[in-house]
Formats: structure tokens, C-alpha cells, sequence
């Protein structure tokens, strides 16, 4: 895909956003897309494409830089909060949450459902604190620490120090 086509995807792709929140409320095993949403990123990382699902591609990004500009106070994100610290530390947060959400979820064996909904509150969680810091700071502020984001900058600088 051209650079062309993947910008104008990052232009809609709010939709799927939408969509999966939407589907999500309406059966909770529809969270299990939520597994797209964040292994998306981390197949274009390994690829050695680096961070180009953020760029161009991100229905979260997309959505808060869509609806966000008009509404946002615009100040920069302050530079500890871009920091490597800082983003290791939300990394390691959501990572823990993630996990314990799966453990309650499943603890007892598979349950699609509890899963499903364990997903969806994850994801929509992050979604209302990107939110919330798009209308402090920039639109995108949550970019910059998204630890998804973060976790395929990890990805493709091993992935060129290997080479």
C-alpha cells in the first residue's frame, strides 16, 4: 500500500473505532476485537515497519485527532511525560491491568464473555484517558504515550540493532 492510501485510511479509520465500541455494548464478546486493536501495531513493529500503524493507521489516534482539535486547550505534553521513564511506567501499568483483567476473567477456565468484556473495558478506559489528555494538551497527546506506540519504537529499535 502507498503512502497515499495508508494516510486516507488513517482519515476514516475512527469508524472501526466506533464500530467495535458500539458492537462491544451490544454483546461484550464483541471485546475480543480488541485483540486486533493491539496486535495490529505490534505485526506491522516485527514486520520492521516501525511505528507506521500510529501514523497511518490508528483508528484511536484517528478518532481523537478528528474530534479532539476543536475542543483542545493545545498545550504541549510535558517533557517528563514523553520520557522513556514515563512510557515504561504506563507500559508496565497497562500490561499489569491487562493481566489481571484476563486472570479475573478466566481464572476459573475460558469464558468468552468475561473476556470479551474484560477487552472492551481496557480499551475503552485508555480511549477516555486519551481523551481527557487531548483536551488538556494536544488532540494526540495520548500518541505520544500510548504503550502501544511505545511498545513497537521497543520493538523496531531491537529489531535494528539486530541488523
Amino acid at each position: 500500500m502507498n503512502k497515499r492510501n495508508a494516510k486516507s485510511i488513517q482519515s476514516w479509520s475512527w469508524i472501526l473505532l466506533i464500530i467495535f465500541l458500539i458492537l462491544s455494548i451490544i454483546n461484550y464478546k464483541f471485546g475480543l476485537l480488541g485483540i486486533i486493536c493491539m496486535s495490529a501495531p505490534l505485526y506491522h513493529a516485527i514486520r520492521g515497519n516501525g511505528k507506521i500503524h500510529c501514523s497511518h493507521y490508528c483508528p484511536r489516534g484517528s478518532l481523537l485527532g478528528k474530534f479532539l482539535s476543536n475542543m483542545s486547550l493545545k498545550n504541549k505534553l510535558p517533557d517528563w511525560m514523553r520520557s522513556s521513564l514515563f512510557k515504561n511506567i504506563i507500559l508496565t501499568i497497562m500490561l499489569v491491568m491487562l493481566s489481571i483483567s484476563m486472570y479475573h476473567a478466566n481464572h476459573k477456565g475460558f469464558n468468552l464473555l468475561k473476556t470479551g468484556f474484560a477487552l472492551f473495558r481496557f480499551m475503552t478506559a485508555s480511549l477516555l484517558v486519551g481523551i481527557i489528555m487531548g483536551i488538556f494538551f494536544k488532540p494526540r497527546s495520548w500518541c505520544q504515550i500510548c504503550p502501544m506506540g511505545h511498545s513497537t519504537a521497543l520493538i523496531d529499535k531491537a529489531i535494528r540493532q539486530q541488523n
